[in-house]
């Protein structure tokens, strides 16, 4: 026999995740607003109540690129893509940017989307990770800082001091991605940045670290769901 389809209560989902600290999660309508949000979320921003958000959209309360990144994924999501393990900075209680993992999905009612959920975990506070993910922080700050250059195996095992195997290792344990997995995601994020000013495709594609156009657009594709140039029309740059 299959079971009866139930119907969930957003707010009961809400106060489950009041209960687990290191996951931000919220809930947001077809419009990008705020709906549900739990008590992380406060923290993070620094607030009192959920009526300081319930309401707002990501670029409201965030400060500058972070709510214009959140508001581009969003919209993504509520066109029908899924956002799944996404390296990203985050704002910790302290108001420091910190390293998260986003998962987002489109919310359907009768078929249609309806607005969408989402998930932030803490890396730096995953339980048993902490030792770990603290060995790889510089190893992720050269990668950020140096996505344009021809960045190496060998390099991040100079920073890390790690041999190849452990580096493999500590990278799919902490961030469930390889690093040069981990290095394509960051090179495509800063590419949806430059994709929203003038700069030719061709232009962006090597400033982000690509060998040629044709590489950029097959990984932006298999990450984004679409072209680097439908992602630009798509945002209207």
């Amino acid at each position: 026999m299959k079971p009866a389809p139930l119907t969930v209560d957003a707010a009961e989902v809400e106060a489950l995740f009041d209960s687990i600290p290191d996951v931000l999660f919220f809930i947001k309508d077809r419009e990008g607003r705020y709906t549900h949000v739990n008590a992380t979320m406060l923290r993070r921003l620094g607030l009192r109540s959920r009526r300081e958000i319930i309401g707002r959209r990501a670029i409201e309360l965030y400060p500058g690129g972070l709510g214009v990144t959140y508001g581009l994924q969003d919209q993504q999501v509520l066109d029908g893509a899924v956002i799944d393990n996404l390296l990203e900075l985050q704002l910790f209680p302290d108001q420091e940017p910190g390293w998260c993992l986003t998962c987002k999905r489109p919310l359907l009612v009768d078929g249609q989307v309806a607005g969408l959920v989402g998930i932030s975990r803490d890396l730096a506070s995953r339980e048993g990770l902490e030792a770990d993910y603290a060995s790889l922080r510089e190893a992720l700050v050269h990668m950020n800082r140096h996505y344009a250059d021809n960045i190496r195996i060998q390099d991040l095992l100079a920073i890390t001091g790690f041999s190849e195997s452990k580096l493999e290792r500590t990278f799919q344990k902490v961030f469930q991605l390889a690093p040069l997995q981990l290095l394509s995601r960051i090179r495509i994020q800063a590419a949806m940045h430059r994709l929203h000013g003038p700069g030719s495709i061709a232009g962006i594609a090597q400033a982000c670290g690509f060998s040629d156009q044709s590489a950029f657009t097959r990984r932006f594709v298999a990450l984004v769901g679409m072209t680097p140039g439908e992602y630009r029309r798509l945002r209207g740059a």
